[in-house]
């Protein structure tokens, strides 16, 4: 990854910016400097250099964490090596600031802009020193490019030119084209024109030339009045106001000593020459070093050059000339303030540059001077050590406790901070942010912080298995707290872990220490504890399926933990999975508790709806109870069904039994509940409907183990049901037709006595009661739907022949008594029909009509003998003496 230092300073800037501060309180960022890209990569170059020093001390002292293995001793500083290198070979090839072309901008100006030609870095051994000796720079690598701005505004003094007469200037710059001003007159000699130039030379000569046009034919050139000739650097007129300049005039002596001609001829020049940005500083000073380099004590203008972000040179530059005379490169070196040695002036303010032995003496002609040459060396050697100044102006120093340990946090060395435990705060606090939405972020990071967290561990060689060791144990931490946090990230944190434990890391077999090793195992134990907890209650911890595919990935997560489990008992390869009958097992161990959790809540909950709070509940608010369970247990396995059962899909059959273990704990509450109930008592039926419809849809728990049991249970209740509804029937259809009076269904309307309310008038009284019953008797069987189709069938053919034995009887009781109404009315042709006799036709109409429906279900010519087998005939219809289930063995 390559290093930004301007985008990570965007994001530490952010915190500070938001932060109100009190009015008159100096900003640290703007104090120190940190806002300075050259400041961001002059500390970046300075921990690289900490960290090669680190290493080279670790390389000799052996003082290495305990690894696994032996031969993890150099893999670990081979790893060390590889990543100064990478860091290095990506801050050199960043470019050093953003380029600006000679090209025009926006505005039509062009804008000022410098190039650098280097040598490329070959990627070799950083830790042997042999990564400096590749680079070096030699004359002709350096080339500058300047932009000159050149406004002449007026002349002052112009009293030997005739007033009418019409004057204009030249700017000429050394090794570029020659520019004219406007025409003026004499007596008013103002342009106010605007010269651009470039150069290659940091000292280049400006002339700037006065003339006045010829105006005799015999004049074949202008005549000069007054030339002003100058040396300028990047530094010239730094605060960009206009100057007056004394011009040289032909013929004319310039006077001696300080006294000025008040009547000098001046021109006012407007004078800027943009630095470029690889320029860190430049200026005049007075330089000896040893051997070739500078050999003698000479005022020389030097020029600070970043030729990339690992490489800076200072150069000598002579006048007009655009290659260096002589270039010293400060990889290594240590710039620090120092005393005038014997022979030196006093005067001056004295600093040094150190290598090895190898050292070259400064000295800048002011204080200022020398602290902007110092900052700007110590930036570019990157060294750790600040130099402190022999006398410290303390007017601008920072009084503040905080602001005292601010500078000394800046200041502390890279290998003196245990960067590990400072990794682990920051990401801690992080990831604290970041879950304060924690629906929004499921514990994944935005890409600004990864982008922080990423630069932390590659500037300060944060190991990826710690980083990702703290990040598992703070996601479980935010887990157990009660903080959703979507597995895929825990998956994906605890493959690398893993990975990275086992050797198996896609890029490269990395070195793994003890301590990392035991914190692996541990948070392994406590992930598979939390998984196991997680499916277990997989209803409460992703209601409705949600987040969506979760709860697979949990299921994943844990078959993934149990091979690593299962690889370090049995000494495996890694990629080889855990046994799935092994998985299964767990799997179904945590449903089991998921059932007892689920049903104890449910449970729970239907008490708390029972508007009933009574200390003994009644028989019917048990049942009733229990039949609101019952709804509720159905809605929660429906649920279960539509939005978990697919995260169980690999595990053949562990829903189901999930199921039935919940419906058996459902069982113990019915069961008590129905023990108390009255006998003869049929209101369990609507429990049992309201089941057995539930069951029915189910096909892993149609005729399941519960919906057995159920059968069994209610199975003697449904027959002594029909035991009792046969004997009712039989007894009252003898009751009723021996009772019966045969009147009309007008004179039934008005007397309602011995009717079943809600029945339409067809016959008499007895056969619409008894037509009633036996269709009533018929739909409850139907609304039963028993799930066993033989006995289902058996109990239709009985209730059939008792449909048929019952009409049959009424039938023969209805005939009697109208043969005995025939035979006492007479047989004269004067006879009248009684309405009696009407009504017993009808009655016997009306049972032939619903023979078809009752006994027939609607098909005519239905053979009879039908009902009346061998197995079972008419007269056994009763359940006692005909078999119940086939049983097999």
């Amino acid at each position: 990854m390559k290093i930004n230092s301007r985008v990570l300073w965007c994001h530490i800037q952010a915190f500070d910016v938001k932060k109100k501060r009190k009015r008159g309180q100096v900003s640290p960022i703007r104090l120190f400097k940190l806002d300075s890209a050259d400041e961001q990569s002059s500390v970046i170059r300075k921990e690289l250099n900490a960290r090669k020093q680190y290493a080279e001390g670790l390389a000799k002292t052996k003082k290495l964490p305990k690894f696994l293995h032996k031969g993890m001793d150099q893999m670990f500083m081979e790893e060390i090596n590889s990543q100064i290198q990478m860091l290095m070979h990506n801050l050199d090839c960043l470019p050093v600031s953003s380029s600006r072309g000679a090209d025009r901008n926006m505005t039509g100006r062009p804008s000022g802009f410098g190039t650098v030609l280097r040598t490329k870095r070959t990627p070799n051994n950083l830790l042997d020193g042999s990564g400096d000796q590749d680079v070096r720079l030699c004359k002709g690598d350096v080339v500058l490019s300047f932009y000159v701005e050149v406004t002449v505004v007026e002349v002052q003094n112009l009293k030997n030119v005739n007033g009418g007469k019409i004057v204009f200037c030249t700017m000429e710059l050394e090794g570029d084209k020659t520019l004219q001003t406007d025409h003026a007159e004499a007596n008013k000699p103002q342009w106010d024109t605007l010269g651009e130039f470039t150069t290659s030379q940091p000292l280049p000569i400006l002339k700037v030339r006065l003339f006045t046009e010829a105006t005799q034919f015999y004049q074949l050139d202008d005549k000069e009045l007054g030339r002003v000739v100058l040396t300028i650097n990047p530094n010239f007129n730094s605060n960009k106001m206009s100057q007056w300049f004394d011009m040289e005039e032909p013929g004319k002596k310039k006077k001696d000593g300080d006294n000025q001609d008040p009547e000098q001829l001046k021109v006012k020049l407007k004078i800027l020459m943009d630095r470029p940005q690889n320029i860190k500083n430049c200026g005049y000073l007075y330089s000896q070093g040893k051997d070739q380099l500078w050999a003698k004590w000479k005022r020389r203008f030097m020029v600070l050059i970043q030729v990339s972000q690992y490489t800076f040179a200072l150069c000598y530059f002579r006048v007009k000339k655009s290659e260096p005379s002589d270039i010293l490169q400060l990889d290594g070196f240590t710039v620090d303030y120092s005393e005038p040695k014997e022979g030196q002036s006093p005067k001056l303010y004295y600093f040094n540059a150190v290598k090895e032995g190898q050292s070259v003496d400064f000295a800048a002609e002011n204080e200022n001077e020398r602290t902007g040459w110092i900052t700007a060396l110590v930036r570019a050697t990157g060294q750790s050590y600040r130099p402190e100044p022999p006398t410290r102006v303390k007017s601008q120093q920072i009084k503040s406790t905080d602001s005292a340990k601010f500078t000394q946090f800046i200041n502390a060395s890279v290998e003196t901070i245990d960067h590990h435990v400072m990794f682990k705060k920051l990401q801690h606090l992080t990831l604290n942010y970041r879950l304060a939405d924690s629906y929004c972020s499921l514990g994944w990071m935005s890409p600004a912080q990864v982008f922080l967290l990423d630069e932390y561990c590659a500037r300060y060689g944060v190991r990826g298995c710690h980083r990702h060791l703290c990040y598992l144990q703070d996601l479980m931490d935010k887990t157990r707290v009660g903080y959703l946090v979507d597995p895929t990230l825990i998956h994906y944190s605890f493959a690398f872990c893993a990975s990275h434990i086992h050797g198996n890391r896609p890029d490269a077999i990395g070195t793994v220490t003890v301590d990392e090793k035991e914190r692996f195992e541990t948070l392994k134990d406590t992930l598979r504890d939390y998984l196991e907890k997680q499916i277990t209650n997989f209803r409460y911890c992703f209601p409705f399926g949600r987040p969506e595919g979760a709860l697979k990935a949990t299921v994943s997560l844990l078959e993934r933990v149990m091979r690593e489990t299962y690889t370090e008992v049995l000494m495996k390869d890694v990629v080889t999975p855990a046994p799935p009958e092994e998985v299964c097992k767990v799997v179904k161990k945590c449903l089991e508790g998921a059932a007892l959790v689920n049903y104890t809540k449910i449970s729970d909950y239907a008490e708390v709806e029972d508007p009933l709070n009574t200390d003994e509940p009644t028989p019917r608010q048990r049942l009733e109870r229990v039949i609101r369970l019952a709804e509720l247990c159905c809605e929660i396995l429906t649920q279960n069904d539509e939005y978990h059962a697919e995260a169980f899909c690999w595990f053949e059959g562990v829903m189901a039994e999930h199921s039935e273990m919940f419906w058996s704990m459902f069982l113990v509450d019915m069961n008590a509940a129905l023990e108390v109930q009255p006998p003869d008592s049929w209101d369990s039926f609507e429990l049992f409907q309201v089941l057995n419809n539930w069951l029915q849809t189910s096909h892993m728990l149609r005729n399941g183990k519960f919906h057995t049991q159920m059968c069994d249970l209610f199975a003697p209740q449904l027959i002594r049901y029909v035991d009792l509804m046969e004997t009712s029937i039989a007894q009252s259809t003898q009751k009723d037709f021996d009772k019966e009076k045969w009147i009309t269904p007008d004179e039934r309307k008005n007397q309602h006595k011995g009717e079943t309310p809600g029945i339409e008038p067809r016959g008499s009284i007895a056969s619409d009661n008894l037509i009633h019953k036996l269709c009533a008797l018929q739909d409850f069987m139907q609304d039963i739907n028993w799930p066993d189709l033989e006995f289902r069938d058996h109990l239709d053919q009985r209730l059939k022949l008792l449909a048929a034995d019952m009409i049959e009887q009424a039938v023969r009781k209805t005939k009697t008594h109208f043969d005995n109404h025939i035979a006492k009315g007479g047989s004269g042709t004067g006879y009248l029909i009684p309405n009696s006799i009407c009504v017993m036709i009808n009655c016997l109409l009306d049972c032939d009509e619903k023979v078809n429906v009752v006994i027939f279900d609607g098909k005519e010519n239905y053979p009879t003998e039908n009902y009346h087998t061998e197995n079972y005939p008419t007269e056994n219809y009763h359940i006692g003496k005909l078999p119940l289930r086939k049983t097999t063995t």
